[in-house]
């Protein structure tokens, strides 16, 4: 594999982060983070947006046309087509993901997994979507991992129903290895994630004996993640499989802080952003050093990991087109980031989130607030857009 040119990132070009979008689009894009920007919406509105849906008023156009538009592609996989092109004019892949969430019955998790298997079958074939992804609790009920977490004694009504959630995973698991299609195994609360690292080891240990099919998520806001990820590497390196990582800093903090807290536990937690990022950029480190056996994405909105990423497969002389390493960031945001590092010749993709506009509305809040509870999140964004504005010599 011949080495891509070595070219410096400056990931305050936008020229090419927003070269893909109008400028009707900036414009759009300018307006709905000042909005977002206001602590106060962003509290007010999803309690607000629910009432108006529940009751029937007409707010779902407005909804598809702001911030349903900046965050998701849409509410089918039909309806994705356009992003998914428009990212590719970028050189920018697309990660389709099922953005439905927090249901409960059978039905509903047999549908979820069909759905997934349907993201698969797009992708096969398709350099432009180079991954898929999936959730557990999309295919089986929260409580019943959060028992099995918790190493209480199933029921064999939920012994059956629990035979029924591994089945689903390793189905989708078995399409995606069939169409040698990657999947990423998204990472969820604490209280029941190490149920999801079982699965997720029993998958990769299944499918990943020759090539990258399953990737686990390590969140790294949690001080036993890098310990964890080094267990599995020796795990891979005596069982003989590729150990996939999708390293994220973490999305459920407030809520992790304050399960630990009232139920008198100790927080899983690191005690500050800086332990965080160490463990962060320690594990960027650690895949590099071992690439032929990990194969990471490296899921973040971090400047600075990012840029560590790139000098550490320059030093390391690992093509920027290396098939185990993948940088991702969520549409809608850090497209300074995600097209600028395309430029340089790295693998990228962006999620991709879609599903009916009532059922996605939990992600999409989640995607306002972390806007705001980011440091200079919004600020980066706005910052961005407005300098691209400049240039295009158009007011603010």
């Amino acid at each position: 594999m011949e080495l891509s040119p070595r070219k410096k990132i400056n990931f305050d070009n936008t020229e090419i982060a927003f070269r893909n979008k109008t400028n009707g689009e900036l414009n759009q894009a300018y307006w709905l983070f000042k909005i977002i920007s206001s602590n106060f919406l962003t509290k007010v509105g999803p309690p607000m947006t629910n009432f108006l849906l529940n009751i029937g008023f007409p707010i779902k156009g407005a909804i598809k046309a702001t911030i349903f538009k900046q965050f998701c592609g849409g509410e089918t996989i039909q309806e994705c087509e356009h992003t998914i092109e428009q990212l590719s004019l970028g050189h920018v892949g697309t990660i389709l993901d099922y953005s439905v969430e927090g249901e409960d019955e059978e039905e509903v998790f047999d549908f979820t997994c069909e759905e997934i298997i349907r993201t698969i079958n797009r992708a096969d074939g398709d350099p432009r979507v180079p991954i898929t992804v999936f959730k557990i609790t999309g295919i089986g009920r929260f409580a019943l991992l959060e028992k099995l977490d918790a190493k209480q004694e199933l029921t064999t009504i939920e012994t059956e129903e629990f035979a029924r959630v591994r089945a689903r995973c390793e189905r989708i698991c078995k399409v995606a290895f069939d169409k040698q299609v990657p999947v990423m195994i998204d990472a969820e609360d604490s209280w029941v994630q190490d149920t999801i690292d079982e699965l997720a080891l029993e998958m990769m240990i299944r499918f990943n004996k020759e090539k990258l099919i399953v990737y686990n998520t390590y969140q790294m806001y949690r001080h036993d993640k890098l310990a964890d990820l080094k267990a599995d590497y020796l795990i891979a390196k005596e069982t003989g499989f590729i150990l996939g990582v999708k390293m994220v800093r973490g999305a459920y903090m407030e809520k992790e802080r304050k399960r630990a807290l009232e139920m008198g536990y100790p927080s899983p937690i690191q005690p500050d952003k800086a332990a965080t990022d160490k463990d962060y950029d320690e594990s960027l480190r650690f895949c590099v050093k071992h690439i032929e056996q990990i194969g990471i994405v490296c899921g973040t909105h971090n400047e600075e990991s990012s840029r560590l990423l790139t000098e550490l497969m320059d030093e390391h002389n690992i093509p920027h087109n290396h098939p185990h390493a993948y940088f991702a960031q969520l549409l809608g945001m850090s497209d300074n980031l995600s097209f600028n590092l395309s430029d340089a010749g790295y693998n990228v993709a962006k999620y991709v989130p879609y599903g009916p506009i009532t059922a996605v509305m939990p992600y999409l809040f989640r995607r306002a607030q972390e806007n705001t509870s980011v440091a200079g999140q919004t600020g980066r964004e706005l910052g961005l857009i407005s300098k691209e504005k400049a240039r295009r010599g158009f007011k603010l």
